[in-house]
C-alpha cells in the first residue's frame, strides 16, 4: 500500500478493513458498517446499542450513542449527541433525525461495548505505540482517558480526563488481575503496530484506543494513525511521556 501520507489515514473505514485483516487482531473489532437505513436497523436489531460516527473525525466529533428498547410499551429509540438526548416511539423518525445529524457526511455504525466506568464515568485506554530507535514496535505509553460528566466521548479534546491506568483498574481488578491486563494491551499494541506497518511502512507511531468491559476484553474501538503525544504530559509520573518524546525524536531524526 505504500507508505503514509502527511496527514495519516484518515478514513475508520479503511483502518478497520485493515485490521480485519489480522486473524490475531479482528476478534478484538467491534462490528463496524457503513451508515444506512438497513444497517442500522439490524445493528440495534443485534446489538441494542451502537455508535454511530464519522468516518473522518478527530477528536470525538461528530460522535453519537444510539440505543433501542423494547417494553410494554413497544419499541422505543434515543441517540445521545454531544449532551442532548432525543427520544423517539418509531423508527422512521428517529432514523430521520439521527440522518440529519450527519449533515450529509459519510457515518460508521459500530457496535456498542459496555465501557468499565470510573466514578460512573465510562473510560477508555489510549495505547500508544511506537517504532523504536532500533527499529522494534513498542507500546511506550498507556493512559486512560474518563468522559465528562454527561458525554459520551473520552477524548481530551472534547473534556476527557487523563487519567493513570493503574488509578482507573484498581476498583475492577487485584493487582496481579492488572499486571495481566496491562501486559496485554502492551500486547494489543505492539501486534497492531507491526500489521499496520505492513500495510503503511511509513508510519513510525499509532494511539489504538481500547475500551474494556466487564470482562476485560480489550475491544479496539479505533486507532489514530497520528496520535497526540502531549496526554501524556498530563500525568504526575513523566516517565511515560518522557520515553515517548524521545521516540519521537528519534524518528524524527531520522526522517
Amino acid at each position: 500500500m505504500g507508505t503514509k501520507p502527511k496527514s495519516g489515514v484518515m478514513s475508520k473505514w479503511i483502518k478497520t478493513k485493515v485490521l480485519m485483516q489480522s486473524s490475531e487482531i479482528s476478534p478484538l473489532i467491534p462490528e463496524t458498517t457503513r451508515f444506512t437505513k438497513t444497517n442500522l436497523r439490524n445493528m440495534l436489531l443485534k446489538y441494542g446499542m451502537v455508535y454511530v460516527k464519522p468516518e473522518c473525525g478527530t477528536y470525538g466529533n461528530g460522535v453519537m450513542r444510539v440505543e433501542q428498547t423494547r417494553d410494554q410499551g413497544g419499541t422505543a429509540y434515543k441517540y445521545q449527541s454531544g449532551t442532548k438526548i432525543k427520544n423517539f416511539g418509531g423508527f422512521e423518525d428517529f432514523y430521520r433525525s439521527l440522518k440529519k445529524s450527519t449533515h450529509g457526511r459519510s457515518y460508521l455504525i459500530q457496535r456498542g461495548i459496555a465501557l468499565l466506568k470510573h466514578g460512573g464515568q465510562r473510560f477508555d485506554i489510549r495505547v500508544m505505540v511506537q517504532l523504536s530507535p532500533r527499529g522494534k514496535w513498542e507500546t511506550t505509553g498507556l493512559i486512560g482517558r474518563v468522559a465528562q460528566r454527561g458525554k459520551i466521548v473520552t477524548n481530551y479534546h472534547s473534556g476527557g480526563k487523563p487519567t493513570a491506568v493503574e488509578k482507573l483498574l484498581a476498583p475492577h481488578l487485584s493487582s496481579a488481575q492488572q499486571d495481566a491486563v496491562l501486559r496485554n494491551l502492551a500486547k494489543l499494541g505492539r501486534d497492531t503496530g507491526r500489521f499496520y506497518h505492513k500495510k503503511f511502512p511509513g508510519f513510525k507511531q499509532i494511539g489504538v484506543d481500547v475500551g474494556l468491559d466487564r470482562s476485560m476484553t480489550p475491544w479496539i474501538i479505533e486507532v489514530n494513525t497520528n496520535p497526540d503525544p502531549y496526554i501524556f504530559n498530563q500525568l504526575a509520573d513523566k516517565s511515560m511521556y518522557r520515553k515517548v518524546m524521545s521516540y519521537r525524536r528519534a524518528q524524527n531524526k531520522k526522517s
